[in-house]
């Protein structure tokens, strides 16, 4: 029967795990073993993205943790007596267990926490169920009172464990790296086994994967406790290659491991939507009471007799979020945004592709028409590809948590939680491992000079890019050691942080479905953003703009002069606004403050939001290359040409130019026939550049797309009179600029905050400057003493 790893931490161990979880399944695999567990160190920060990657490569995820126990109760924290905390294997059996070490580990970290996170008996009695148990490695309870030559107390303890978790979920834990304590613990362990019936089982403690790896390990070791490599006292683990010789005293130990892997089965459930509960005024119908506020909206914006195009796409909305199993969705958003802006806390017009939703727009969630800017609703809710919405909201930098605060008293602060995000070791993390490795300052600070701070910035693009850099690693095998190691760490956990926006709102209490830690007092999920989508769960982005508030102080200002003004009043068309834009007098206008986009907008001369709209879309690194000819097109629409007739209404706004997302799915929409969703999806595609969905969507771009039965699912643009060699040109064009294209939606929100920022610089200079300075000067003052003055 094979070796099954149990006792394995990863590189969310931080700063002591080396296992990068890629390596690890891959290495798990090529040895021949069918399972493997990750046990880190007081967290389960890696838990869904190993699950992922081993169901990739067909291996079976074992979800565990290496719990820390305190020495009395987990609220007891006197130093001479809890320093030390205990270590616990706990292995998920199935979804009970994994609830209930979510459970645990939550609130280790929430009132148990001194120095470690730290569970107790009182919660093992309580939240054991669907658990299995290994007494650990040498700071496990049993071992240290074995070494402390406390047998009886030993023994007590293993009857304990025994009794709490069952017969067969608990079992004695055998390790041998060559340490002399380990062998005495080893040899009362097998003795515990006989006579208590406990079950043994053999495990490594990895803490990295290959053997080249360990002095990897050792570096982040003493990058963690602030130790050089040349420390006679720094932490060092060594393992053995083959589990069997080493206890072969007790095969089944190595047995026990591959029957506790095979009785371990939890299965995490993706793309299932699990939204909060929202209380419905009155007990009306959920999706009733949305329709109502939607065409209240409606009338409102347009008219009491809208048109009836609006009416219908209105309807198609509505429809599409009741399938799709939305409807609370908006209306929790809604909510704490009239709530926001019934305390007076500015809210954003928009932002991302929500902006491109009628019903948004008609129930208030976002101010921008996506009419009237030709926005596109599936670029946001796709029916047909299921995933999750997202409408990340912009507030006022300085109340931002006052609507947090709000949503926590709504759900209850048990069901709201932050969102952890991790720090990184960088391609600079050579004055760390320089700093460990005891390399003299002098040559880490000449080196890390040679590497570039610019983001995502690897030790390999520095050494492509600097030519000293590159000389130096090649002619100096200090350097190269130094690179070669800073290599081995960079993009590794380095640290926990806070995402800056990043809010969950959940039905049940949030430790029902992912684990809780606290960074500093804020409580935050173990799991980062992207994996809480991947579980369904309801984020959201609480974003804080300075511009918000900036604006919000000027009105205040301006409203001790002429308390009837009103923001209802502004014009999006007026004339000296956009001459002042012209002219490049930008200092202060939201978006079009730089150098280079004061140039561009001088050039441009924009009269229209539109042209901002396209300004904001192409001021980026490729479609920057499609400026000239923007200009060019803009002050001589005479010379814009159109490959076919068609394209004219789709790319007129922007002078032939292809700018915007929304206009590669018109295209594919009008010209051959798509429907929105699936132009969506075809350009997801294009833009991360999918070769083998490329291929056969240019088939069907050009000659369409047939089912079996004979009927018709995409017409084609042969069948629609464009020619096979002009479809196929158009193609090209869209899929080289796919992975440019902008989501318009996104700068049509943000053109409106331009624009906004422009008007107030133009028409109220001094309030507009002094609350734009008050803001630069101090992010969280008061503009109350301002206002008085």
């Amino acid at each position: 029967m094979p070796f099954v790893h149990l006792h394995l931490h990863s590189e969310y161990s931080l700063l002591d795990g080396a296992c990068r979880l890629k390596d690890l399944v891959r290495s798990v695999k090529e040895k021949g073993q069918k399972a493997v567990a990750v046990t880190d160190h007081g967290n389960m920060y890696a838990a869904v993205e190993f699950y992922l990657e081993a169901q990739a490569q067909g291996i079976k995820p074992i979800i565990g943790c290496e719990a820390y126990v305190a020495n009395r109760r987990r609220f007891d924290k006197t130093p001479e007596l809890d320093a030390r905390p205990f270590h616990m294997i706990l292995l998920c059996e199935n979804m009970e267990g994994y609830r209930n070490l979510t459970k645990m580990i939550s609130l280790a970290w929430t009132e148990g926490f001194y120095r470690r996170p730290r569970i107790d008996d009182e919660l093992l009695e309580k939240y054991h169920g669907g658990l299995i148990c290994l007494s650990a490695c040498l700071a496990g309870e049993i071992p240290r009172l074995i070494t402390a030559n406390d047998l009886d107390g030993a023994y007590e303890k293993a009857r304990y464990y025994k009794n709490l978790f069952g017969d067969d979920n608990f079992f004695l834990e055998l390790q041998d790296h060559s340490i002399p304590e380990q062998r005495t613990v080893n040899r009362e362990l097998i003795k515990m086994s006989k006579a208590l019936d406990i079950p043994l089982a053999a495990t490594n403690d990895c803490h990295y994967v290959d053997k080249e790896d360990a002095s990897t390990h050792e570096i982040l070791l003493c990058i963690q406790t602030g130790h050089t490599i040349k420390d006679p006292d720094r932490m060092r683990f060594e393992t053995e290659d083959e589990m069997r010789a080493l206890f072969p005293e007790a095969p089944e130990a190595i047995e026990n491991t591959q029957r506790i892997a095979d009785r371990c089965s939890v299965e995490f459930e993706f793309g299932k939507t699990k939204l909060p509960h929202f209380e419905v005024p009155g007990g009306e119908d959920h999706f009733e009471y949305f329709r109502r506020l939607c065409f209240e909206g409606l009338k409102e914006h347009y008219g009491e007799d809208p048109d009836q195009k609006l009416v219908d796409r209105l309807n198609y909305e509505l429809d599409v979020v009741n399938k799709m199993g939305y409807v609370d969705y908006y209306l929790i958003v809604n909510d704490f945004i009239r709530y926001a802006r019934s305390q007076g806390i500015p809210v954003g017009p928009g932002r991302g592709s929500g902006a491109g939703s009628l019903a948004a727009y008609c129930i208030g969630i976002t101010s921008v028409d996506p009419i009237r800017y030709n926005l596109i609703f599936e670029r946001f809710l796709n029916p047909e590809r299921v995933s999750m919405p997202d409408f990340d909201v912009d507030f006022c930098k300085r109340r931002r948590q006052e609507v947090i605060e709000y949503v926590n008293r709504k759900y209850g602060r048990d069901h709201v939680a932050q969102i952890i995000s991790f720090g990184t070791m960088a391609a600079r993390a050579v004055r760390d491992v320089g700093r460990a490795l005891d390399v003299p300052l002098s040559v880490v600070d000449a080196v890390a000079k040679q590497i570039p701070a610019s983001p995502n910035m690897t030790i390999d693009n520095a050494l492509s890019i600097s030519k000293d850099l590159k000389q130096r690693y090649d002619t100096d095998p200090e350097v190269k050691k130094l690179l070669d190691i800073a290599r081995k760490v960079e993009g590794m956990p380095r640290n926990t942080t806070t995402h800056a926006a990043g809010v969950v709102i959940t039905r049940d209490p949030v430790d029902t479905y992912v684990p809780l830690a606290k960074n500093d007092d804020t409580v935050v999920t173990q799991y980062t953003m992207t994996r809480l989508e991947q579980l369904g769960l309801l984020k959201m982005d609480f974003l804080g703009l300075r511009n918000l508030t900036v604006l919000n102080d000027a009105r205040l200002m301006i409203q001790k002069e002429d308390p009837g003004f009103t923001e209802d009043d502004i014009r999006y068309d007026d004339k000296d606004v956009f001459n002042m834009i012209s002219k490049g007098y930008t200092d202060g206008v939201f978006q079009f403050e730089s150098m280079g986009m004061r140039s561009v907008i001088m050039q441009l001369k924009p009269d229209s939001v539109e042209d901002l709209i396209a300004v904001i879309s192409l001021y980026r690194p490729g479609p920057m290359d499609s400026i000239p000819k923007y200009i060019e097109n803009r002050h001589h629409p005479e010379r814009v040409t159109y490959k076919h007739p068609l394209l004219k209404d789709i790319l007129n706004v922007t002078y032939g130019c292809i700018v915007y997302q929304e206009q590669v799915m018109q295209i594919f929409r009008v010209l051959a026939g798509y429907s929105f969703g699936r132009a969506d999806i075809v350009r997801r595609a294009m833009s991360k550049k999918k070769k083998d969905v490329m291929e056969r969507e240019r088939r069907v771009f050009i000659y369409g797309l047939e089912n079996e039965d004979g009927t018709v699912e995409v017409e084609g643009c042969v069948r629609r009179g464009v020619s096979e060699k002009i479809a196929s040109e158009i193609f090209s064009e869209m899929e080289s600029f796919a992975s440019y294209a902008f989501n318009k939606s996104h700068a049509a929100a943000y053109a409106t905050v331009a624009y906004l920022t422009a008007w107030y610089k133009y028409h109220y200079p001094k309030q507009y400057m002094a609350a734009l300075m008050t803001s630069l000067l101090d992010d969280h003052g008061s503009l109350a003493p301002y206002i008085d003055e």
